[in-house]
C-alpha cells in the first residue's frame, strides 16, 4: 500500500482512478480503510478519484500504544497531510462516524482544502450517552483483557477476508488492543466535534447520510447539521446496513453529488431536490 511520513509517522493509503475530481473517504473508529473496498472503485467508475486512508491508529498505519498521539484535531491534520503529500489543492472530504467528524474537523482548520463533505451518521450532541455506554465497556476489556485479545488478534489476522460485512468485524478483532484503547482514551479526552459556533460557519456543500434507530449515531445528530450548515442537503439511509448489502441508491446520490460539487451547481444554495421535504425532516 502507499504511504507517507506525518510528523514521523507513516500513514497508510489506497487509491482507485485518476483525473481531477478527488474524493477522501475516511473510515469509522476502530475499522480501517477497507470498508470502502467496494464504494471506492464504484465511485472511481463514474469519473472520480477516490482515496481512502487508514488515520494514525488504525489498519496498516503506524500504530503508537501512547494516548497523546491521538485526537481529533491531529487526525484532521493527517487528512490535510494526505492532501499535501498528493499535491492536491482541493478534495471533497467524507467519511462514517469517526470519518464524518474527521471531516468536519478539516472544514474547520482547513476551509480553502475542502471543496465538499460527504457525512456519514455524524456523531454529535445527541450521541453523548449512547457512545459512553457503548465504548466505555469496551475500552475497559481492551485495558485489562489486553493478553487474551493479542491472542485473538493474532488467530484473527489468520483469518482471510471474506465479505465486507463480515470483516468489518474481524478488522477489530485484527488488532492489538493496545493502541486501539489509546485511540479511544485519546478521543474520549478531547474534543469530538467541532462546537455549533464553528458549525454554521461551515460553507462546503455538504451531503448528510443519516438513519434511525442507532444511538451511537443518532438520526437528530444528522438533521441537526443539516439545519447548521448553510449549504447541506440530508438523505436519510434505510438502516446502517443499506450502503453495505444495497448500494445502489446511495452510490448514486453521492456520484450526484460529486458532480453537483465540481462542476459548480453546488456552491450556493445546494438544498433539498424537494425544498417541501426540508420541514419533515428538520421535525425529526
Amino acid at each position: 500500500m502507499p504511504q507517507f511520513q506525518h510528523k514521523g509517522r507513516r500513514i497508510s493509503y489506497r487509491a482507485y482512478g485518476t483525473g481531477n475530481r478527488p474524493i477522501v473517504l475516511i473510515h469509522g473508529l476502530l475499522l480501517n480503510k477497507h470498508m470502502f473496498d467496494r464504494l471506492g472503485p464504484a465511485v472511481a467508475r463514474r469519473g472520480n478519484r477516490v482515496i481512502t486512508l487508514d488515520l494514525l491508529g488504525h489498519g496498516e498505519s503506524d500504530r503508537p500504544p501512547e494516548m497523546v498521539n491521538y485526537s481529533m484535531r491531529s487526525f484532521a491534520e493527517q487528512v490535510v497531510g494526505l492532501l499535501d503529500h498528493l499535491e492536491l489543492e482541493q478534495a471533497v472530504i467524507g467519511g462514517t462516524s469517526l470519518g464524518a467528524n474527521t471531516s468536519l474537523m478539516v472544514a474547520r482548520d482547513a476551509p480553502a482544502r475542502v471543496r465538499g463533505m460527504m457525512i456519514e451518521m455524524p456523531v454529535l450532541d445527541n450521541a453523548l450517552l449512547g457512545v459512553g455506554a457503548f465504548f466505555t465497556p469496551i475500552l475497559a476489556g481492551l485495558r485489562f483483557g489486553s493478553a487474551p485479545l493479542k491472542g485473538i488478534a493474532a488467530v484473527a489476522r489468520r483469518v482471510p477476508r471474506t465479505t465486507p460485512l463480515v470483516d468489518l468485524w474481524l478488522d477489530m478483532m485484527r488488532q492489538d488492543p493496545d493502541p486501539s484503547a489509546a485511540v479511544l482514551e485519546g478521543l474520549f479526552a478531547g474534543a469530538a466535534a467541532p462546537h455549533h459556533d464553528e458549525r454554521v460557519r461551515m460553507n462546503a456543500p455538504t451531503l448528510i447520510i443519516g438513519h434511525r434507530a442507532d444511538p451511537i449515531h443518532p438520526f437528530s445528530d444528522s438533521g441537526m447539521l443539516e439545519g447548521e450548515l448553510p449549504n447541506a442537503r440530508m438523505i436519510e439511509a434505510s438502516s446502517i446496513l443499506e450502503w453495505r448489502i444495497s448500494p445502489e441508491r446511495l452510490d448514486d446520490e453521492l456520484s450526484g453529488f460529486l458532480d453537483d460539487v465540481w462542476t459548480g451547481l453546488a456552491d450556493s444554495g445546494w438544498k433539498p431536490k424537494a425544498a417541501a421535504e426540508a420541514p419533515l425532516r428538520q421535525s425529526r
